[in-house]
């Protein structure tokens, strides 16, 4: 379900560290023959080094405007499927543009998770610059304060808890065809 504009995202993934947002949109990408996209990469790649090491060097404001910026150049330049960061919605700005997003007709999935099943995904590592201290208290920390945000932004939601990425796309595909049912739309 493609927003009205063709540069539009097919798709865009939210939620949290460890909810398989990345691994997701490439497995939906391969179905859909479309590119998947990362903003995290594109943040790295314009500043030519890990997310980690821009919170270290030029803290979490600047990670934050790298971020609010290739979230606004891929949801106007990117036709396939787009996985945000897990805080990039706490940006204004950002959610703004996914609202505006929605309303030309695109679709955000909330890829939700439980910290059990994220735990393991993540690690709960030093690539991961807001999970540093306790990490399983810093995720459901971050969980608490981003759930409304993700439940606000989400036209649909999907627990990944136990399911390889190949599943999740299958049920992403499932609800939007439900989706669309529900909406007279038969494509």
């Amino acid at each position: 379900m493609p927003a009205a504009d063709s540069t539009a995202p097919r798709l865009v993934l939210i939620g949290p560290p460890g909810s398989g947002k990345s691994s997701v949109a490439a497995a939906l990408a391969t179905r859909w023959q479309l590119a998947s996209r990362d903003t995290d990469a594109d943040v790295e790649a314009a500043a030519g080094k890990t997310v980690a090491e821009i919170f270290v060097d030029e803290g979490e404001p600047r990670f934050r405007a790298l971020e609010r910026d290739a979230v606004a150049a891929a949801l106007t330049s990117h036709a396939g499927v787009l996985a945000l960061g897990g805080g990039a919605v706490l940006d204004p700005s950002t959610r703004a543009a996914l609202d505006d997003y929605v309303a030309g007709g695109g679709v955000v999935v909330f890829l939700d998770v439980t910290l059990a099943h994220a735990g393991p995904r993540v690690g709960f590592n030093q690539s991961r610059p807001l999970l540093l201290g306790n990490p399983r208290a810093q995720w459901q920390a971050l969980m608490e304060a981003r759930r409304p945000v993700y439940e606000q932004l989400a036209t649909l939601r999907v627990l990944t808890d136990g399911l390889r990425p190949a599943d999740v796309a299958e049920q992403i595909e499932q609800e939007l065809a439900v989706l669309r049912r529900s909406e007279g739309n038969p494509s």
